[in-house]
């Protein structure tokens, strides 16, 4: 009797133990390091958090606004996919604030800080001043700026190789123009400007040297009525397709072809798109005024960014650069009516000479001209 009571309590304490070490190896493997967060990619977006559910990222727009249909539209899609790819909820985990005009930089990105954020980004080189700012005020808040470069530690600098689209839609624009006129619509003027500028027209020449290509400045991103009327001049000098970097002074650019499409339907007459790909926006009842865009993946160095900021990976003090090979920047194909297999066989080939190092786009005034030297 008393060996059957001692092998019983045997078991039911090595019973005991055994339950004790499974809870513990459970416990062990639950947990996550608070300074190293890893979120769960298993791709289960039913609302509850995947991620870490207390990491905030938030933007501020440049006075484009966030619905331009170009780059702060394509910085708030990638916020937005990263929330939705950790199950998180807008306002209380990623969220945006709007500028009307650059007075309002300083006091988002405070008020941004202000609520906690973790990382907050700066979309567009306006506000590079604003974001230095801040950022040295607040060392203990992660930024980023898009477009622009602040020397902080806490500040992650993301750039993108916009010369390198802009010249494979110049490609584009001189293999497609029927009257060898073209247009280019900036935006305010600055070195990011001027790299699309230089490389479209890098583009064009390298295709046919005889085009005509008349180069016009807004002198602003939300200057919708400028940008028709600068579109309206090219077009009736017998300009046929306009290039536009401007944000929503592009809406103009559209706007104009769109009209002149409606008036005269069996006019071959074209916008080239920015930054997302502006398909959409060329859509006139069963014709469409958009070629092609030159994209700027915004949307995806959001979303990657955010992503190592929230895994303890925070690129803080560096320069993100992306470019033709890791597609970052790249040039759209929706209207395969306009863009033809044989346009963009070509594209193609320019594309890889790019990629191989077999030439080097220009993406400044002095070294456009050594450029064109050369061909």
């Amino acid at each position: 009797m008393e060996v059957k009571t001692l092998r019983k309590r045997n078991i039911l304490f090595l019973l005991a133990i055994f339950t004790s070490l499974i809870l513990v190896l459970a416990a062990c493997g639950g947990s996550k390091d608070n300074n190293n967060k890893e979120p769960n990619n298993s791709g289960n977006n039913n609302g509850e958090a995947s991620g870490d559910s207390d990491f905030k990222v938030a933007m501020v727009t440049d006075v484009g606004g966030v619905d331009d249909k170009s780059f702060n539209q394509s910085a708030w899609e990638g916020l937005k996919a990263w929330g939705a790819e950790h199950g998180l909820t807008e306002k209380e985990n990623f969220d945006y604030a709007q500028s009307n005009d650059d007075s309002d930089y300083l006091p988002n990105l405070n008020s941004l800080v202000r609520d906690d954020f973790d990382l907050i980004f700066g979309i567009g080189f306006m506000l590079e001043p604003a974001v230095g700012e801040v950022a040295k005020q607040n060392p203990d808040t992660n930024f980023g700026i898009v477009d622009s470069v602040v020397n902080e530690p806490n500040v992650a600098s993301i750039t993108f190789a916009d010369n390198e689209s802009s010249f494979l839609v110049g490609v584009a624009a001189a293999l497609k123009t029927k009257t060898n006129k073209l247009g280019f619509v900036g935006g305010a003027e600055s070195d990011i400007i001027t790299a699309f500028d230089v490389g479209f027209f890098a583009g064009v020449k390298s295709v046919n040297p005889d085009i005509e290509i008349d180069i016009q400045y807004a002198g602003a991103f939300d200057a919708a009525d400028k940008g028709k009327l600068i579109a309206s001049s090219m077009y009736n000098s017998g300009v046929d397709i306009i290039f536009h970097a401007s944000g929503a002074t592009g809406n103009g650019v559209f706007g104009e072809a769109k009209d002149i499409k409606n008036s005269d339907p069996d006019r071959e007459i074209w916008v080239i798109g920015v930054d997302q790909d502006q398909h959409d926006e060329g859509q006139i009842g069963e014709h469409n005024v958009t070629l092609t865009s030159a994209l700027k993946r915004v949307d995806n160095a959001v979303q990657q960014v955010s992503n190592m900021a929230m895994e303890g990976n925070f690129p803080g003090g560096e320069i993100l650069q992306f470019d033709l090979t890791d597609e970052g920047v790249g040039y759209a194909t929706t209207n395969k009516d306009a863009l033809t297999q044989d346009i963009i066989d070509v594209i193609e080939e320019w594309k890889e000479k790019i990629i191989n190092g077999e030439i080097s786009v220009p993406k400044t005034q002095a070294e456009l001209k050594e450029f064109m030297e050369s061909l």
